[in-house]
């Protein structure tokens, strides 16, 4: 028996619909639901513990995957199943993610899943667009104390006009490629990558996508209701006693507003704050701290976050005695690294990046294999956070989802400003060696400076902040603050990194804490934020003002050229063998692609010396060699035969074409050594292929003036062979014969 489904479409506005279903598939889950759009199919299903962790946060997993079965492939390596999630997976679960965790009560501590599994692939449609409105909608039908139904959408603008879940195609062609996530009333995520566009135009794109997350989130409540809402379950809520929070916060707001009133660093600051926590503890006895412990250090913190943001409203003062515009110390260095081919140092304050970038050919690209997008990068950026810049001690267990986030976020910053014709595979590594508040922006700062050290010629040089904000909801104060600390991060209402040269954005990332937050205060802390990126793009083109005008001595050169498809055979060698022995003999490394449109040869060679990459090319010119009818190309000989000489082109080594004994001189030869010898290097006229013999023909003689009183030579008769005419063969008299026997 089929259960019954129930159904809601979506209607995007241009022919195209996004359905949601429920009722057939994964009942046991606490909610499921398929979203197709197209033959676009992905199954969410979310799970929640009925009991509380004993932890004080909330113990959220989203995990995406795509099955390589929904695209009709087989997953690559040794083992044909699919494995640890790919970066592209891992960047579509952060942005989930980050949506629905402020969503859940603070004090629910129930471990969650929510797992989205694309099941079908389209072509024409990008799933991750479509993965937060999977997850919401799996929610709406579950009974989780869930504050309202959420929804992501993509945003892009082709001529003008601004198209939602826009396909590869068309975002090919947009300057801006956005994905916001947000309630019916508030936006709440935002990231992307932009083309230089203004404060203003990214705003217009965000209210854009609000008003299809508007659409979306109402389809959710409808097919709720049709589904039979569940009521929320009940849960054990966190202890609370508001007279220990009164009295908590009685004992440490004024002390910790003197503290951060005066200003400090981090290390500093840190040990005053936890020197107050211990002095409130310890006026409690051991029986109230067992009891208390807990509820003691939650107040305290409280306490610390109202008294901290107070004096940012009240006075315009932060943490370390900054103003709420000011930016923090910065110096950087380049060329630091002496063997890497480019390399910088970007600290601010008490975050700090060492920056490398390493120069390669296609070879290196970085291959993205996913069941809905194969392709490769020839410009990625790798981001590295090590536990001792924060000063922590732990292990280290792969690479984490915020680092494959945070480098990103800092690659889509800089790839617009790599240029077209950049001939090579550009890897950057970020090693982040302190970290007090963006060490992503810190990323995109040393790598623009690493690049322009490694003699990339980028567009423009890009500079990136990150920028916070403080609001009170009641009065209508806020305060936004540029370039934040990690403290400040924590306890504003608003994290948004922005990335840019001169003329315009370039990247974004944003989480906004706080609900209903006006266009007017989203405009205006970006025009702040645009003031500090110049500022800081200053402190860059101080250090160093243009990319070097060539790669370090050093580093790799490259050469790009292309050969007719015919002579790539030929280039290679049978087994490879031509091209390996020029590369060793070189020390050269050269790649060969095929153009996909053309069909040419694209021959990339590598390497560090001028005279390796020279005897590549002229090895290339040699085989590609081609002599022109008419014209005159010297030779050298190389062989010697009694009806002529082997010549080699001089501009072509391994070109050979025999020169005649005819065509040696004017006057009859006898022998050839007679006019020319080995090694004798003259001139030589092409006339192309010979009609007679069907092979090239070359003269010498054909330069030479004639002898004065010279005659030409009477040409042969066809039939002038010693009167051996066909019929005294006598092939054809027996055919002949043979013929009139037939007849009789």
């Amino acid at each position: 028996m089929i259960p019954k489904t129930f159904k809601e479409v979506i209607d995007l506005g241009d022919g195209r619909e996004i359905s949601i279903e429920t009722g057939k598939l994964a009942k046991q889950a606490h909610g499921s639901v398929v979203v197709q759009s197209g033959k676009c199919m992905m199954l969410c299903t979310v799970v929640s513990n009925y009991k509380q962790s004993d932890v004080d946060f909330l113990p959220l997993t989203v995990d995406y995957r795509e099955k390589f079965a929904a695209a009709g492939r087989y997953p690559g390596g040794f083992f044909k199943r699919e494995a640890r999630p790919s970066d592209g997976e891992v960047l579509t679960m952060r942005l989930v993610d980050r949506v629905l965790r402020p969503l859940f009560p603070k004090d629910y501590h129930a471990e969650t899943q929510v797992m989205i599994q694309l099941m079908s692939h389209d072509d024409d449609v990008m799933p991750d667009a479509m993965a937060g409105l999977a997850a919401s909608a799996a929610i709406q039908l579950s009974d989780f104390p869930f504050e309202c139904a959420i929804s992501e959408v993509r945003v892009a603008r082709v001529d003008g006009e601004f198209i939602i879940n826009p396909s590869r195609t068309q975002l090919a062609e947009s300057d801006i490629d956005m994905v916001i996530g947000a309630s019916a009333d508030s936006v709440m995520m935002v990231e992307g990558e932009m083309n230089e566009i203004s404060e203003e135009e990214m705003t217009e794109a965000i209210k854009a996508a609000h008003e299809a997350i508007k659409i979306q989130c109402a389809a959710q409540i409808r097919l709720a209701e049709a589904f039979g809402k569940k009521k929320t379950r009940e849960y054990e809520p966190e202890r609370e006693d508001a007279d220990l929070a009164k009295k908590i916060h009685e004992m440490a707001y004024d002390k910790v507003y003197a503290i951060a009133q005066a200003g400090s660093a981090k290390h500093e600051r840190s040990a005053s704050f936890d020197a107050i926590k211990e002095e409130i503890k310890a006026t409690f006895s051991e029986e109230e701290l067992a009891d208390f412990g807990s509820l003691i250090s939650k107040y305290y913190y409280k306490a610390e976050k109202a008294a901290v943001r107070d004096l940012t409203l009240n006075e315009g003062l932060r943490l370390d005695g900054r103003k709420t515009t000011e930016i923090r110390p910065i110096w950087c260095e380049t060329d630091y690294l002496p063997s890497v081919h480019g390399s910088s140092i970007f600290t601010r304050g008490e975050t700090q990046a060492l920056a490398t970038v390493t120069l390669g050919t296609s070879r290196e690209a970085n291959q993205i294999d996913m069941p809905s997008y194969e392709g490769e990068e020839t410009f990625y950026l790798h981001y590295n956070f090590p536990p001792f810049s924060t000063g922590e001690a732990r292990p280290i267990r792969g690479t984490s989802r915020r680092e494959v986030g945070h480098g990103n976020l800092a690659q889509r910053a800089l790839k617009g400003m790599i240029p077209a014709d950049c001939p090579y595979t550009v890897r950057v590594v970020s090693e982040v060696l302190e970290s007090n508040g963006s060490s992503s922006m810190a990323t995109v700062c040393a790598g623009t400076m690493a690049l322009m050290d490694a003699g990339v010629q980028l567009k423009k040089p890009v500079s990136g902040i990150a920028m916070g904000l403080i609001s009170d909801g009641d009065s209508g104060k806020y305060a936004v603050l540029s370039d934040i600390l990690g403290d400040e991060d924590h306890l504003g209402d608003m994290d948004f990194k922005v990335t840019g040269t001169a003329d315009g954005i370039t990247a974004c990332q944003m989480d906004i804490k706080v609900k209903g937050l006006s266009y007017e205060i989203l405009v205006n802390a970006l025009k702040q934020a645009r003031d500090g990126r110049l500022h800081i793009l200053d402190k860059l083109t101080e250090t160093i003002s243009a990319p070097r005008e060539d790669v370090k001595e050093y580093a790799p050169k490259m050469v790009s050229v292309r050969i007719a498809n015919a002579f790539i055979g030929a280039l290679i060698g049978p087994g490879g063998k031509v091209i390996q022995e020029l590369q060793k003999a070189t020390g050269t490394t050269i790649v060969i692609n095929e153009d996909p449109v053309t069909e040419e040869g694209v021959v990339e060679i590598l390497g560090t010396g001028q005279e390796g990459i020279n005897a590549v090319l002229a090895k290339i010119d040699s085989i590609t060699f081609k002599p022109v009818v008419g014209n005159s190309y010297k030779v050298k000989v190389i062989k010697m035969l009694d009806f002529g000489a082997v010549v080699e082109y001089l501009d072509a080594p391994g070109n050979e074409v025999l020169l005649h004994v005819s065509e040696l001189a004017w006057e009859r030869t006898e022998n050839v050594s007679d006019v020319v010898n080995m090694g004798d290097e003259f001139e030589v006229k092409y006339f192309g292929i010979d009609s007679r013999t069907r092979k090239e023909k070359v003269s010498r003689k054909a330069l030479l003036e004639k002898p004065e009183g010279y005659k030409e030579r009477a040409p042969r008769e066809n039939n002038d062979r010693g009167s051996r005419d066909k019929d005294n063969r006598g092939r054809d008299n027996r055919n002949r014969d043979s013929r009139d026997r037939k007849r009789d």
